[in-house]
């Protein structure tokens, strides 16, 4: 690649470019099976499994969705919340050289009957309280097969009250007469035996769908090298992990990009032990971290705010935790100088997309972090920023445009959506639809959503000022600034708040305090007091229902 001017604010130890090795990531985990048989490779509520168990339980079960008719090329919808059967079926499936299909699981049937017919699943594994729903589709989509897990196959004892799928249906029986297996009975029928199927660097490993905020979710296509290179990319970046020693809290849900590459792919390519969190809460993360002493933390803003303001949090220590890494969204000033007095360690700021194999950009690892910036292009990743209107204008450093990116982890296209494909990738670059600017070191900065602008008085206004200027006052714990219709100004801005527990705060205050630290046009003319804010899988706060439910709200007359 040729020199780009973030190169010269790399850590000494990163290189511009790696020698990437041609290694799938099934072969991946036969060799740290091999360099690390009996460290752990996955813990669930005090359930170990060694990186030798892992292999031969991924083995094992290859054989049975062989023997159930999965072949090469075929599509195997995975619905499970962070538990080893996730684990152990996605490498099952990867090893036959079949598509691992991830699916939200507590998505609804409307948006799973979509998303297993247009990937043409053959095969559900799922956790068992789901096989009813699956059973309802089978007819609505190309499912022929259903495999049934229970959280009770790989914990010590009963943890129910961590497990927000778990209801008194858990432990449903299975019946291979209406094409429902049990998955520890298939895969206790089998000998660890190698599958010979031989699979490519260039084939098509997963599916991994977009949340569909832009209209419906379209299936993000990943090769086989899109993940070994973003993992290599991952070890590039953070190259004082040491393989085979260092351990990791998996808040990261597996289903979701952040998860299938960071928790599950990285620690499998770098033999890192994973503590499998089930419910990401303030809590339980506090808990898990405090028995586990994990070396890595990784997590979403939201999870870090939570943290800081748990009652248990100033007496944790947190000494332990070498690497902390943060994405999805802004991190406020605040939180992170507070998190780094605790814990000794500066948090990390990254940026990706599911279409980048989530991991694009970070803040330089032992390096000049920049607060506010999700930092550099990672090795072999190119950036530029393009004029919004056109998309052809490449605009100046310090200039705000759309964001456009470059790297052998990008996807190649979406599934049986050429359209789509054709708009998003043009000349090899992927049009993010995030608007940025990147400052004369390199660093690149988030401004928001191309979708998100609000256009009030003829002022665009980025709802991310208004939530960071939100964020630093000392009684709000969450923010989220919208846009609303408008006749007179086109658009006005409403703000979200969800106070720090014991505070109270006014409409009035809200707007006063905005007015010191924002531009009169991007003061918010109404305020909202919530509970709480709607949340991704991830833990991110989703601004399009916030929207949505003013829409609402509009058409009944509220």
């Amino acid at each position: 690649m040729e020199d780009r001017i973030w190169h010269k604010s790399y850590a000494p130890e990163v290189p511009p470019s790696v020698d990437y090795e041609n290694i799938t990531m099934p072969a991946a985990l036969e060799r740290t099976a091999r360099n690390f048989p009996d460290n752990i490779a996955l813990i669930m509520m005090g359930k170990e499994i060694s990186f030798r168990q892992l292999d031969e339980y991924v083995n094992r079960f290859a054989m049975a969705l062989s023997d159930l008719g999965i072949q090469k090329g075929d599509k195997v919808a995975l619905l499970l919340p962070n538990m080893p059967q996730v684990v152990i079926a996605a490498y099952a499936v990867f090893r036959l050289g079949a598509v691992v299909v991830m699916n939200n699981p507590l998505y609804t049937e409307t948006e799973l009957a979509y998303q297993l017919s247009d990937s043409e699943s053959k095969m559900a594994i799922c956790l068992d309280l789901l096989v009813p729903r699956i059973l309802k589709l089978k007819e609505k989509t190309g499912i022929e097969t259903v495999i049934a897990c229970h959280i009770r196959d790989y914990l010590p004892f009963p943890k129910k009250q961590l497990f927000p799928f778990v209801k008194r249906k858990m432990h449903r029986k299975t019946d291979p007469g209406e094409g429902v297996h049990d998955f520890m009975d298939l895969m206790k029928r089998y000998p660890p035996r190698p599958s010979e199927t031989e699979v490519a660097f260039d084939d098509l490993a997963c599916l991994l769908y977009t949340g569909g905020t832009t209209g419906v979710s379209k299936g993000v296509m990943l090769t086989h090298g899109n993940l070994s290179i973003n993992v290599q990319q991952l070890k590039a970046w953070f190259f004082d992990a040491e393989d085979g020693k260092e351990s990791m809290l998996g808040i990261f849900p597996i289903f979701h990009s952040a998860g299938f590459t960071v928790v599950m792919n990285q620690c499998i390519y770098r033999g890192l032990k994973v503590i499998l969190v089930p419910r990401p809460e303030p809590g339980v993360v506090l808990e898990m971290t405090r028995k586990y002493q994990p070396t890595i933390f990784t997590c979403v803003p939201t999870i870090f705010v939570g943290l800081l303001n748990h009652p248990d949090y100033p007496k944790t220590d947190l000494s332990f935790v070498k690497w902390c890494v943060s994405g999805a969204a802004p991190l406020a000033l605040e939180s992170i100088r507070e998190w780094e007095r605790a814990v000794g360690s500066t948090i990390v700021e990254c940026y990706g997309l599911t279409e980048t194999t989530v991991f694009a950009h970070s803040n330089p690892w032992r390096g000049k972090t920049k607060v506010g910036s999700v930092g550099l292009p990672v090795p072999d990743t190119d950036c530029r920023i393009v004029d919004v209107d056109t998309g052809t204008k490449e605009l100046a450093l310090g200039e705000h445009g759309e964001i456009l990116l470059k790297g052998p982890q990008l996807t190649q296209g979406y599934y049986k959506n050429p359209e789509e494909t054709a708009h998003a990738i043009r000349d090899g670059w992927f049009y993010t639809g995030d608007i940025g600017y990147m400052d004369d070191e390199g660093y690149l900065f988030i401004v928001d959503r191309k979708k998100d602008m609000i256009i009030a008085g003829g002022y665009n206004i980025y709802p991310r000022d208004i939530d960071e200027a939100l964020y630093g006052h000392p009684k709000i714990q969450e923010a989220c600034a919208i846009g609303l219709p408008d006749p007179y100004r086109g658009e006005t801005v409403k703000a979200f708040i969800v106070t720090k527990p014991g505070e109270t705060l006014t409409e009035e205050e809200v707007i006063a305090y905005c007015k010191e630290k924002l531009a009169a046009y991007k003061v918010p003319r109404q305020v909202e007091f919530m509970e709480d804010l709607p949340k991704s899988t991830i833990g991110k706060v989703v601004r399009r229902k916030l929207r949505e439910m003013e829409m609402e709200r509009a058409k009944k007359g509220k």
